[in-house]
């Protein structure tokens, strides 16, 4: 007999993924990834998902797995993956930026580490998929998580209470190769993808790998919604085709196709502009006095309802540091306010000129997180 597998459905950030224990489900990789994929419905060849929890979209077809962490440095390990809703792979390249803000939570209530006292929890993150560390700081009542709050996230239509989270030395250590802020060791590259003109990109791993190209330079504004990007076949294939060459270049994948069909996480592609006033998908008006540049960026080959949260992390380092595309257009900063898709994302990073190249010590945002449900989940 079935007897499930005890879970939590979560929102973090503008996102919504499937939290389990890492000790509940296989220790083999396959099985494994079919139990987690089969659990959020996929594959699925009709890409609905309608048996299982996913709902059919990057956003919320996603896994975590946690676990108490033996690391000194750390209370609990977090492992992400990122379920194809057709195909049901499952993409552990990278991390989810957004429900990264969830963790904290998560662990407490799936019992992992005890609720401290106090009004809030600092809870030490080690992101075993890029191997860095988050400090996330989560706000308590009565030894349990504060959910409820005046705390407005754009792309999220009911207030939360803030958790701010802290991404510590979010880039790899080595500058040039793989690895480095700058993995190519260059500002800005020009990649020669297999659709349309060559393109300058900045490639830049903080966060996640991600591309960073010239709205105007893919005949745009930076102020498009989902229906106007996500209904252009011919704009997407463009698009995954930079992201594949960046991926390639970033030394990500050995090939094209590789790039596209074993890694279609990571690396994101954004597309940025100067700020302009714009109209965002809740209809809410944004004046481009509120934002420091127009941004916009895919997620497994579609436009992001929002903005990722790792995508972010990318961008603010990209602006922090003089010559990039993104420091460019908004100026050189610490701290990048975004006009993306739903709204208005405010992040910061600190980097610094070492004697080996640039590099970034932290980056900070502020998200929230909801428990969603809790109990048992069928496969």
């Amino acid at each position: 007999m079935n007897a499930g597998i005890e879970a939590l459905w979560m929102r973090g950030g503008t996102s919504k993924g499937l939290f389990l224990r890492a000790a509940d489900v296989p220790a083999d990789p396959a099985a494994r990834n079919l139990l987690l994929a089969r659990l959020l419905g996929s594959p699925d060849p009709y890409k609905a998902q309608i048996d299982g929890l996913g709902g059919a979209t990057s956003s919320t077809s996603k896994v975590v797995l946690l676990a108490r962490s033996a690391r000194a440095d750390a209370d609990i390990d977090y492992l992400f993956g990122q379920v194809s809703v057709d195909t049901g792979h499952i993409d552990w390249s990278g991390n989810c930026g957004n429900l990264s803000a969830a963790v904290g939570p998560a662990a407490f209530h799936l019992g992992l580490v005890p609720v401290p006292a106090g009004d809030h929890a600092t809870v030490r993150i080690w992101q075993m998929n890029i191997g860095k560390h988050i400090v996330a700081r989560v706000p308590l009542a009565q030894r349990q998580v504060q959910e409820q709050g005046a705390f407005m996230l754009d792309g999220v239509a009911f207030p939360a209470a803030p958790i701010e989270l802290t991404f510590l030395d979010p880039a790899p250590d080595e500058e040039g190769g793989i690895g480095g802020l700058f993995p190519t060791g260059r500002l800005i590259d020009q990649l020669e993808p297999t659709v349309g003109a060559p393109i300058e990109a900045t490639l830049i791993t903080a966060g996640n790998p991600t591309v960073i190209v010239r709205a105007a330079d893919l005949g745009l504004g930076g102020d498009e919604l989902q229906p106007r990007i996500n209904g252009d076949a011919d704009l997407l294939a463009r698009l995954e085709a930079i992201r594949a060459a960046g991926s390639v270049a970033m030394g990500l994948a050995d090939s094209l196709d590789a790039a596209t069909h074993s890694r279609p996480a990571t690396p994101k592609i954004a597309f940025i502009a100067p700020p302009a006033r714009y109209v965002s998908a809740a209809s809410k008006a944004i004046e481009a006095t509120e934002i420091d540049l127009l941004a916009r960026i895919l997620s497994m080959g579609k436009l992001h309802h929002a903005f990722t949260g790792t995508g972010s992390v990318a961008l603010a380092a990209a602006s922090a540091v003089p010559g990039t595309i993104a420091s460019e257009i908004a100026g050189q900063r610490s701290h990048l306010r975004i006009g993306h898709t739903s709204g208005v994302l405010d992040v910061g990073a600190k980097a610094e000129q070492r004697a080996d190249g640039w590099t970034v010590t932290e980056a900070t945002m502020t998200r929230s997180a909801r428990r969603l449900m809790q109990g048992r989940v069928f496969a």
